[in-house]
């Protein structure tokens, strides 16, 4: 059972449909991983025992009446604490929502569960999202499973950590600028950041809504297609023979590739060398006005971010971690026109980078210049702070101020993800690519 512990969902799935793993006996499994874990309360801010045990036993009862309603029914899973699950605190890692219990699911949580998820708990994050690092003072900062004297990644931290450390199969988080993509990376996981607005938000608290999307942080791209078609109940994406093998990539070099540390350039380096290798043409794209959207993401996020949540803020600043706050803040130095102004030439943006990158099976670009930054030098400086919260979700951000889709890919080499950016609502065809990139990277 122990190996259970490390194994896929695909895989576990199909060791329950063939009768040799039971839901009930996998389920425990995960439970006492979690009251064994000494990490275990900076990882999951509640435990649903009673919840996972009783979708366990109602999945084990299908699956021996040969009525299984998903290949990964019966498979445990944790859940980002900003998705709304009815008589459990969704607090979003903010003393702010404090005492905040909904009456109802989520709609993707009501989606999965319905097809057989079993819900482990909720996971720990950045306060209200808004921080690529998962350094989280007011509620719990997550381990990172390489450093750890470091930070995990964020905003999804809790959910990364959850299946790096073994305590979930698959862990569902959201990802406004990065907060699947930067703790994937960091954690040696597949995480997939989806089109905006693609699956529902209805019960997701929310932080920019036109930027906000949901996708799983997983061990395998199987595991994200999996969960993709969960969430969404969608049809199940086939990935069955994807290969390298004629693939064409562009190689951004705009932006991606300055101020990279050392170790993360050697390992994009190499790994682009091992695509190749494996039949995977790639060539170098530049994309001039990746420059010009990055004038506005602070215009665009921080003035939506402050909108939706000004009115709690102000009534409690003194409940905010200082960053998180003075984040939020920067929002009251834009008008209402500047917003509408930088949405139009946004959207002009848009367009040049459609054209540029269409004809391509994907971008290619590190999936962070960084290795995850020492969580005391970040408590303790705050430009320290400041520099590396911006630059950890530089090559990330591309992807959602694009509106496109997104994969971070485990490299082989600690804590440096590998990015591929495809088209909007082309999750498919992504995944697929995922899967070469993955076969050819084992």
């Amino acid at each position: 059972m122990e190996s259970w512990l490390k194994m896929s969902a695909g895989d576990l799935g199909r060791g329950i449909a063939a009768g040799d793993i039971s839901p009930r006996a996998l389920t425990e499994t995960y439970l006492d991983a979690i009251a064994a874990h000494d990490a275990r309360d900076r990882i999951y801010t509640v435990v649903t025992k009673e919840r996972a045990r009783s979708e366990a036993d109602a999945a084990e009862t299908r699956a021996k009446l040969g009525q299984r309603r998903s290949l990964v029914d019966g498979v445990p899973i944790s859940w980002k604490d900003l998705f709304d699950s009815a008589g459990t605190a969704t607090e979003a890692g903010s003393d702010l929502l404090k005492g905040r219990v909904p009456t109802l699911d989520a709609t993707v949580l009501q989606r999965a569960t319905a097809l057989g998820a079993v819900c482990l708990g909720k996971t720990h994050m950045s306060e209200l999202a808004f921080s690529g690092l998962g350094l989280n003072p007011v509620k719990e900062t997550p381990p990172c499973i390489n450093f750890p004297d470091a930070v995990p990644g964020g905003s999804s931290s809790g959910a990364a950590a959850s299946v790096a450390h073994g305590l979930a199969v698959c862990g569902i988080g959201s990802d406004t600028g990065g907060s699947v993509r930067i703790p994937a990376g960091w954690n040696d996981l597949v995480g997939l950041k989806t089109t905006s607005r693609r699956i529902s938000t209805d019960g997701v608290v929310a932080l920019c809504p036109e930027f906000d999307t949901i996708g799983p942080l997983a061990r395998t791209v199987e595991d994200a297609a999996l969960y993709l078609g969960m969430v969404e109940q969608g049809q199940s994406i086939d990935l069955k023979g994807a290969r390298l093998d004629g693939m064409r990539f562009a190689a951004l070099q705009t932006l991606v590739l300055d101020d990279l540390e050392p170790e993360v350039a050697d390992a994009y380096a190499q790994t682009l060398k091992r695509l190749e290798a494996a039949g995977a043409r790639i060539e170098p794209l530049e994309v001039p006005e990746v420059h010009d959207s990055v004038a506005l993401e602070r215009i665009l996020y921080t003035t939506e971010a402050y909108g939706m949540w000004k009115e709690q803020i102000e009534a409690a600043p003194e409940l905010m971690f200082a960053e998180i706050l003075e984040r939020f803040r920067a929002g009251a130095e834009y008008s209402g026109a500047d917003y509408v102004a930088a949405w139009v030439k946004m959207r002009e943006i848009r367009g040049a980078w459609q054209q540029a990158t269409a004809g391509y099976d994907g971008v290619l670009l590190p999936t962070s210049p960084l290795l995850p930054p020492n969580l005391k030098r970040l408590m303790e400086d705050h430009a320290y702070f400041t520099h590396v919260n911006i630059l950890a979700l530089r090559n990330t951000r591309i992807g959602n101020m694009m509106g496109s889709c997104g994969l971070s890919l485990p490299t082989g080499f600690p804590s440096c993800g590998l990015q591929v950016l495809a088209a909007p609502m082309t999750e498919e065809a992504l995944l697929r690519v995922g899967a070469a990139i993955e076969s050819a990277l084992a």
